[in-house]
């Protein structure tokens, strides 16, 4: 039997309950990490009538049902009221699923929004899904990557004040983030050999170092030598046209220096339906491209698109990296 993906439900407070709830007719293999319970109350808050069974790896996944892992919440939970008594449980669904997935009990992870503030209000140190998987796994570095609107966009740094971001982009980190991409778009999802599209940092790509030298100093070497070995990479371009649509044909990824100048032009192409992929870890992992939406949560009006995409996604990663 093909390993099944695994699903963490995120907040218990947020939208991610209800979208798991509106996975039971999915045609792939799902089990659900999340409290039994919350799920029974959210669809009875949502008027769903969804059979809920407990998994075991034995259990046979039919679609019309949803197979949940039971990890229990340490406090009720009202849909979109935060609670950081909760914030354990959050983690705790992530790490069951990290290791379902290392031992090759589950093909890969998909995970429904957490929030991030909560679980440091509960004293627990936390910066985001990406940053936590990296420690479960002992990844030295992860490159997110966005997917959406036709396009695949990796970011060279992530979470950065953007005064910051200029002393951040070093040669060995690009050079390791592109390999990263190189293997990862090869491996698990079938490109023999990744055409991928580098925005300069500056405005213009530097305009031949008036505008900024990190492209002369800083980017370009790195650009070179991977060219040399093989690698299908571009030398840094103005972000402003890197994207128009005749370029992006061209190529299977582009790698952007910072979050703001690539993840805007893709949610514009693709927000409700993108995808969050984290490259570099051992296991499969993508994501929702959207945060927890406390106040939609136990109304039924939560948008399952990007879940779904996500789960797409992740199946379609699974099967090359099995091929």
């Amino acid at each position: 039997m093909t390993a099944p993906l695994v699903v963490t439900a995120g907040e218990p407070s947020g939208i991610g309950p209800d979208l798991c709830l509106q996975l039971a007719q999915h045609q792939h293999p799902l089990v659900i990490i999340a409290d039994r319970a919350l799920l029974a109350q959210r669809a009875a808050q949502l008027g769903l009538d969804i059979p809920l069974h407990d998994y075991t790896s034995a259990t046979p996944l039919v679609a019309g049902k949803l197979c949940v892992l039971h990890i229990p919440v340490a406090q009720p939970v009202i849909a979109g009221k935060l609670d950081s008594r909760n914030a354990p449980y959050v983690l705790e669904t992530l790490h069951h699923a990290v290791q379902g997935c290392l031992s090759g009990e589950f093909a890969g992870m998909v995970t429904a929004p957490v929030h991030k503030g909560v679980i440091n209000d509960a004293g627990i140190p936390f910066t985001g899904h990406t940053e936590y998987l990296a420690e479960q796994t002992n990844t030295p570095l992860v490159v997110m990557m966005l997917a959406g609107g036709g396009m695949r966009v990796a970011l060279a740094t992530t979470h950065l004040p953007l005064r910051e971001v200029a002393d951040a982009i070093t040669s060995p980190l690009l050079e390791s983030i592109l390999r990263i991409m190189q293997r990862d778009l090869q491996r698990r999802f079938g490109i023999a050999r990744p055409r991928i599209l580098v925005a300069g940092l500056n405005p213009h790509a530097g305009e031949g170092g008036y505008l900024g030298r990190e492209e002369i100093d800083v980017m370009t070497p790195v650009l070179d030598r991977l060219r040399a070995e093989g690698f299908n990479v571009s030398q840094p371009l103005p972000a402003d046209t890197l994207f128009a649509a005749h370029r992006l044909r061209e190529y299977d990824a582009v790698l952007a220096m910072y979050h703001d100048q690539g993840l805007p032009v893709l949610k514009h192409a693709s927000f409700g339906e993108g995808v969050n992929i984290t490259l570099g870890l051992p296991i499969i992992r993508t994501s929702v491209d959207h945060g927890t939406a406390l106040d939609l949560a136990g109304t039924g009006k939560a948008n399952v698109g990007s879940l779904l995409e996500a789960i797409k996604v992740a199946h379609e990663m699974a099967q090359h990296e099995r091929a």
